[in-house]
């Protein structure tokens, strides 16, 4: 196959291309799920084809197939050239790339146990396990498990002469418990978090260790702990937020925001743009003095993490926020020429039918040096909360919403009693200004997110965010519907 990828990238040069790239990707998935002590659906999926893109006076092309073949690939390649030509036509102008570091290299993860060689029964039984667990409790009338496993071989070879071929495992799951009053309320709690659970670049031992038997039982107990809980008070006040919800926000409002195919407008149409346009760069303050956010696909295991991006840039650490100063974007090749910027290694297509777009890998919130309690305790009246339950934001990803599963009520500098359904509401920038205190690294969590949906037609991407339980002073808690002027 490594000549084939070289010959046809030969062959573009030959056909007068300004550059080329070729992708062929090999992608087995399994999926394992369980609804209240019954297999709800075990899938496994394979898939490998390729894709080709090209520049040709000075437009993009792109093309793909499921064969794999010489001739195959070059009749993609001759179909992807057509269409560069035709794209030229009514391009409003040039493409133009950075210039990268050409590697030829392997990259593969460390894995120590490769869940595709795991028994379906021992796979099986920790659902199993944890349902038994869960369904001791009659008011929990769903329980709920899944298990995700991935594994990817993928070769990168351009005409500049890159060579790469890496190797991925993916492995996640999680447990949820439903609980039902008798007037019909329905309360969900979610382990390792909501949304499928917690996923790794990892193998079977990541399963071992989430412990998901072991922490069923608490699942279903608060679930039926919050129907008689306390509803979530209403005005500003302190707030405490997990590590698993921090994810989240980083997400939604730091990771999008600062995607420089969105501030240019190339995602207007489906999903936004971006409040933090280019001239914010270097002269914005987008959060207090203590706030760092970093783009980094190099964090072991980190689920956005990778040795190289779909342009075959290599993987970086970067910060977007400094000191609480806006200071980067995650760009790829052709954006980061537009307006003068490194490209960041943030080009990633969640298939080989897909052309490449700018994507999150791990974005970070960076620890502080504050433990749980010290974070707890300098709050006299606010409200705890953990593990997203609901989200709306704005396409500007200014103004912002979220719910919980759940909360407690922070007295004192003490934890008190539970709250139900808690929100909070901001506007991005001065909630980041108000973080007064991060939690230090023995609490930050890298969490994965393997859902993140983005494109035309969409693509879904597996990125991920290191967080440690945050506070923030002075925060619109408890809002059931929107009140307040939007700002922009």
């Amino acid at each position: 196959m490594r000549d084939e990828l070289r010959w046809i990238m030969d062959e573009a040069k030959k056909r007068g291309v300004s550059y080329s790239d070729i992708r062929l990707l090999e992608d087995e998935i399994e999926t394992i799920d369980t609804e209240n002590g019954n297999v709800q659906g075990i899938g496994k999926t394979f898939s490998k084809g390729f894709g080709i893109r090209v520049i040709v006076n000075g437009a993009w092309g792109f093309s793909s197939s499921s064969k794999i073949d010489k001739s195959e690939m070059e009749k993609v390649l001759d179909e992807a050239i057509s269409i560069a030509k035709a794209s030229s036509k009514i391009k409003k102008e040039d493409v133009f790339l950075s210039e990268i570091e050409i590697y030829e290299d392997e990259f593969t993860p460390d894995v120590k146990i490769d869940p595709f060689a795991v028994g379906l029964d021992k796979k099986l039984n920790i659902l199993y396990e944890a349902d038994k667990i869960m369904s001791k409790y009659n008011q929990v009338k769903i329980r709920r498990g899944s298990l995700f496993f991935n594994k990817q071989k993928k070769y990168f070879v351009s005409t500049e002469g890159s060579f790469i071929v890496q190797d991925r495992i993916v492995s996640g799951g999680g447990v949820e418990a439903y609980a039902i009053s008798d007037s019909g309320e329905v309360q969900k709690r979610s382990y390792p978090t909501s949304f499928g659970g917690d996923y790794s670049i990892s193998g079977w031992e990541f399963i071992e260790n989430l412990k998901l038997v072991e922490n069923s039982d608490r699942v279903a107990k608060q679930s039926v702990e919050i129907l008689s809980a306390k509803p979530c008070p209403q005005g500003n006040m302190d707030i405490v937020i997990s590590s698993n919800q921090m994810a989240l926000q980083i997400h939604e409002s730091i990771g999008h925001p600062t995607e420089l195919d969105r501030v240019f407008g190339m995602e207007a149409s489906f999903a936004g743009t971006s409040f933090l346009t280019p001239e914010k760069l270097n002269n914005f303050k987008l959060g207090s003095k203590i706030i760092n956010i970093t783009a980094d696909a190099t964090i072991p295991h980190a689920l956005g993490g990778f040795g190289y991006d779909d342009e075959g840039v290599k993987a970086q650490r970067l910060y977007l926020v400094k000191d609480g100063d806006f200071v980067g974007y995650q760009t790829s090749r052709e954006t980061a020429h537009k307006v003068g910027l490194k490209p960041t290694g943030s080009m990633r297509a969640d298939g080989w039918n897909r052309i490449p777009i700018i994507r999150m890998t791990s974005i970070n919130l960076e620890p502080g040096d504050m433990t749980f309690e010290d974070l707890i305790s300098g709050v006299k009246d606010g409200i705890y909360v953990e593990t997203n339950k609901s989200w709306s934001i704005d396409d500007k990803r200014l103004n912002f919403q979220f719910g919980c599963e759940i909360g407690w009520e922070i007295k004192d500098g003490k934890l008190g009693d539970m709250i139900k359904n808690p929100t909070y509401t901001g506007i991005t920038y001065e909630f980041w200004r108000s973080c007064d205190g991060i939690g230090n690294k023995d609490l930050w969590h890298v969490w994965g997110l393997p859902n993140c949906g983005k494109g035309e037609p969409q693509q879904v991407m597996q990125v991920s965010h290191g967080a440690a339980p945050a506070r923030f002073r002075d925060i619109r808690v408890g809002v059931t519907r929107w009140e307040e002027k939007m700002k922009f």
